[in-house]
């Protein structure tokens, strides 16, 4: 009988897992002892400072939670930035190498995505026997020549491959990478983007960048933070390319390219190429505007503490705020039911400006119909019926941008016509309130007036309305590259949450 234990006792795997390493010796045994003593010390140490922030809550007052939904790309994660500027500038500044590091990744995934379409354009141009017997002629696109200056253009950036693979190692493991494209379109491109667990210190892979001995002063804001010494600095690199890179970027050539392949890296977050010159120099630090617009997509859930400048209504109210910010794939809409039940307010992101993309996750869904659908199930869900809600319209910029370059609404929902494309016009927002009637229950705040006549905000108002009734619909019109429009925004929105907190403890009517 007790052999039997002892064989069922071996076969768990729990078990194995635990068991001494077979052939121990002494000083071995002692080492892992030492490593399981002092994993159990960090642990307790953990335990006890949660413990004693538990204490501290029920002691004092609660702090107001604000949770950050939205489609992948639609920006939660600058959202937070902007956030962590306004109420911890000094922390949010001494990230810079690590958001510096970030810059250098989105700067490298551009040219190398074009560097890519060089390589497509000259196999068209240049087909084997092999592939020329098995293409069909329809499938060949009338390409503009690659030239011998254009492929030594290519051989001397190919340094910034290994760049590149030396930024991603450090920033996630190999499985944090899946397929990218920077096509506006559902296009395909050999460009891999990376993503990380915004849960876990990915910024810490970046702190031998910073100096370990500063030289007295207390401002992180500066370039003394960063060891310009140290050899694996991917800037060095990145100067030395810098000419050739801002050649390519200019070439009418590679410009005809990717308008044939509709390539549009201007539209896309992590955009640096027009400020190479600036962001490739040997000592270069990012700004505030720089680290909003760098582009690392981040998976899981994340709290960030602020404590909030007291204002005319927050003296009565606590002062400390947690802001969630949940990854956006759809494999995590199970994870955002959580913090649903205790949240003061959610902010939802809907880009305005990708009604001409489809879901990277789901090609045959639009993003923007993919909004509407994550913004009707909010407002209809059962536990957030005394919250806040909040939707930022955003990309804004983009989505002008988009019109004034030619791209026709029309084209990608057939519904919208021959109507005026222009981003004053009101003919896009009568064709939003066509599809749904505007709501009595709509307050609208936005950076300026010209943004009010842009009716999109009705449609999201009236699935708010047919779900969760007369509701207060706060919807605002943003940029949130932008700062200061979005810290005015942000400043508002806050004020609404503390006022909405005050009528519910029945300290104002």
């Amino acid at each position: 009988m007790a052999s039997k234990r002892q064989r069922i006792s071996d076969d768990d795997p729990l078990t194995r897992a635990i068991a001494p390493p077979p052939n121990e010796s002494p000083a071995e045994r002692e080492q892992r002892i030492s490593k399981e003593q002092e994993a159990k010390r960090v642990s307790d140490a953990i335990d006890e400072e949660l413990n004693r922030q538990r204490i501290a809550e029920k002691k004092g007052p609660k702090p107001i939670k604000i949770l950050l939904l939205g489609q992948s790309e639609s920006g939660k994660s600058t959202t937070l930035k902007n956030f962590q500027l306004m109420h911890s500038p000094k922390a949010f500044r001494a990230e810079k190498a690590s958001w510096r590091a970030v810059i250098q990744l989105n700067v490298v995934q551009s040219i190398n995505a074009i560097l890519d379409l060089i390589t497509k354009a000259h196999a068209a141009s240049h087909p084997s026997p092999s592939s020329s017997h098995s293409r069909p002629p329809t499938a060949q696109k009338d390409y503009p020549p690659i030239t011998p200056e254009h492929l030594k253009l290519k051989m001397r950036l190919a340094p910034l491959i290994q760049v590149e693979v030396a930024l991603v190692r450090k920033l996630a493991p190999q499985t944090q990478i899946e397929p990218s494209t920077y096509s506006s379109t559902a296009t395909s491109s050999s460009h891999r983007e990376i993503f990380v667990n915004s849960s876990v210190g990915w910024k810490n892979a970046f702190n031998k960048l910073i100096t370990s001995v500063g030289n007295g002063r207390n401002s992180c804001d500066s370039a003394d933070m960063i060891d310009w010494s140290d050899p694996e600095d991917p800037g060095v690199v990145l100067h030395a390319c810098s000419e050739d890179m801002i050649r390519l970027w200019a070439d009418p050539t590679i410009r005809k390219l990717m308008e044939m392949e509709k390539m549009r890296p201007e539209e896309m977050a992590g955009f640096f190429l027009d400020a190479l010159e600036r962001v490739t120099s040997p000592r270069y630090v990012p700004t505030d505007d720089d680290i909003l617009r760098a582009r690392l997509k981040t998976v899981g859930v994340s709290e960030h503490s602020f404590t909030m400048k007291a204002g005319p209504l927050g003296s009565a109210m606590s002062h400390h705020w947690r802001v969630y910010d949940v990854g956006g794939q759809r494999s995590l809409v199970a994870a955002w039911v959580p913090y649903f039940d205790d949240m003061n307010a959610i902010i939802f992101l809907a880009p305005v400006s990708c009604f001409d993309q489809v879901l990277q996750e789901d090609p045959s869904v639009n993003r923007l119909a993919d909004s509407f659908l994550l913004w009707k199930n909010i407002v209809s869900h059962p536990l957030l019926k005394k919250t806040d809600l909040v939707i930022f319209l955003n990309k804004c910029d983009i989505l002008r941008a988009k019109l004034e370059s030619g791209i026709r609404l029309g084209d990608y929902i057939t519904s919208y016509g021959n109507r005026p494309n222009d981003f004053e016009s009101a003919s896009v927002c009568e064709f939003f309130v066509s599809l749904h009637g505007p709501s009595p229950a709509t307050r609208v705040a936005g950076p300026t007036h010209l943004y009010d006549e842009l009716d999109l905000k009705k449609k999201f108002a009236a699935l708010m309305k047919e779900h969760a009734g007369d509701r207060p619909f706060y919807c605002h019109f943003t940029s949130v590259t932008d700062m200061k429009s979005t810290s005015l925004i942000l400043e508002n929105v806050q004020d609404v949450i503390v006022r909405d907190n005050l009528k519910r403890s029945k300290l104002v009517g």
